[in-house]
């Protein structure tokens, strides 16, 4: 019998951990705006692919306390204040200068899956006037951050490039999930400069996740940890 439940607890506990992984915190807003004009942000925690969000009263540990900070055109960064949904925290800027605007998030999640750390990392930019010919990574601030390479229009059948960066250095062999709006994903390996291509067919948002586990044992909160998983997403729209 103890043997039964020690296979069982196992069990659940993949299958949690299962769960999980498949979990993101994401990023929603229009990839432009106006000066003087309010910029409205919502912040999801779900499977994007399966147009799942939950409610914010089941997000994972302390994940609806997260901090958004916004990083203007000058690199001044800013936090921002959030209000929580029903399933969702929403947000807001005005830009008072033309540039890029950039939303990050990086939250280690307060307690432990076991004996894992998971921390949520999320991005996105907002082009103010002329756009820019590329996404100035420095303002995604976060350590590992996946974004667009290739300019900052994106189009249906025309490729997208994907560059990730872990701590500023390019991660080879990085896992990126490439969620569309349709409910189609595709998962990719990164090249041995972090980077990936990809050719949307279908217009709306999308969401790219590049994910890292490490075996890696530390403190977190008093309560000691052996591996550390990192989720770190991008959204943009394809027109």
């Amino acid at each position: 019998m103890k043997a039964i439940k020690s296979v069982l607890f196992m069990l659940a506990g993949v299958f949690f951990a299962s769960n999980l992984f498949a979990h993101a915190l994401w990023i929603e807003t229009k990839g432009t705006g106006k000066i003087g004009q309010a910029q409205e942000v919502k912040l999801f925690y779900g499977e994007y692919a399966q147009n799942e969000r939950d409610i914010t009263a089941k997000w994972y540990s302390d994940v609806k306390d997260l901090t958004l900070w916004l990083v203007g055109p000058d690199q001044q960064k800013i936090k921002l204040s959030t209000v929580l949904g029903d399933n969702v925290a929403s947000a807001s800027f005005t830009p008072e200068k033309d540039g890029q605007y950039t939303l990050v998030v990086s939250h280690p999640a307060k307690d432990l899956a076991g004996t894992t750390k998971y921390h949520f990392l999320t991005s996105t930019t907002v082009q103010v006037g002329k756009p820019a010919a590329v996404i100035n990574p420095e303002g995604i601030t976060n350590e590992l951050k996946v974004f667009p390479s290739s300019g900052t229009a994106y189009k249906v059948n025309k490729a997208v490039k994907l560059k990730t960066l872990h701590n500023g250095t390019a991660k080879a062999e990085a896992t990126v999930s490439v969620f569309s709006p349709s409910g189609w994903s595709q998962v990719l390996t990164t090249s041995k400069d972090g980077e990936i291509e990809f050719t949307p067919v279908w217009p709306g948002r999308y969401v790219v996740e590049v994910t890292d586990f490490q075996k890696t044992k530390g403190d977190h909160n008093g309560k000691p940890y052996e591996a550390l998983w990192q989720g770190s997403t991008y959204s943009f729209e394809v027109k």
